[in-house]
C-alpha cells in the first residue's frame, strides 16, 4: 500500500478532469490546508461542473488512475440531477475524492469565477477562494454544528486577506450572517 498523500492523488486527478474541460475548484479540508493552517484530511472535495455526456470518460478516466479505482456512473448520473456527490475511491491510499455536482445558480457562477490558481509541483491546481471558502464552512457549520468548521474558518482568517464587503454581503444572502458576526467579534 502507498504512503497516504492526498496531494499526490489531488495530482493525478486534476489532469483528468483538465483533459476532459470539467471546471471544477478544490474547497473542504485540502483547501483551508491551503488558505489556513494544514489540516490532516483522508478525502479531497472537488466541485465540479459536469455535464452528463462527461460521466462516463471521466470515471473511465479515474479508474485508470488506480488499478482497483472505485467510481459508480450511475451514482455520478444521480448527483448531477440531484446537486450532491459522488466518489472516487483510491483502495491503494485510502484516500477518497469527493465530487460535488453544482446547479447553476448565482452563487456558484460566482464561486468559479473567484476560484483562484495555486501550482502544486509545477500542476497549476483551481481552489476555491479562501472567501467563499468561509462561507461554505458557515453553511456547513449551521447545518451541523460542529466546531471543526468554525476553527477551519478562524485558521483561514488568521492566514488569507480576505474582502470583508463581499462576506458580509454573501453571509447576509445565505442566512449566516449572525454566525459571521460572532466569529468576527473573536
Amino acid at each position: 500500500m502507498e504512503t497516504i498523500n492526498p496531494e499526490k492523488l489531488l495530482l493525478k486527478v486534476i489532469p483528468v478532469l483538465d483533459e476532459l474541460k470539467i471546471d471544477y475548484f478544490v474547497t473542504g479540508s485540502f483547501a483551508v490546508s491551503v488558505w489556513g493552517r494544514p489540516r490532516a484530511t483522508f478525502d479531497i472535495d472537488i466541485v465540479v461542473n459536469l455535464l452528463e455526456p462527461k460521466v462516463k470518460p471521466l470515471a473511465a478516466a479515474l479508474k485508470k488512475i488506480s488499478k482497483f479505482g472505485y467510481v459508480d456512473e450511475e451514482t455520478a448520473r444521480e448527483a448531477l440531477n440531484t446537486k450532491g456527490e459522488f466518489n472516487f475511491i483510491d483502495p491503494e491510499t485510502g484516500i477518497k475524492v469527493d465530487f460535488w455536482a453544482v446547479s447553476g445558480d448565482e452563487k456558484t457562477k460566482l464561486q468559479f469565477k473567484r476560484r483562484v490558481a495555486k501550482k502544486i509541483d509545477k500542476q497549476k491546481v483551481y481552489f476555491v477562494s479562501p472567501e467563499d471558502l468561509i462561507l461554505s464552512k458557515l453553511l456547513w457549520y449551521k447545518k451541523s454544528q460542529s466546531t471543526r468548521h468554525l476553527e477551519d474558518i478562524e485558521s483561514v482568517l488568521k492566514i488569507s486577506k480576505m474582502d470583508k464587503k463581499y462576506l458580509k454581503n454573501w453571509a447576509g444572502k445565505l442566512d449566516v450572517a449572525e454566525i459571521w458576526a460572532r466569529i468576527q467579534k473573536k
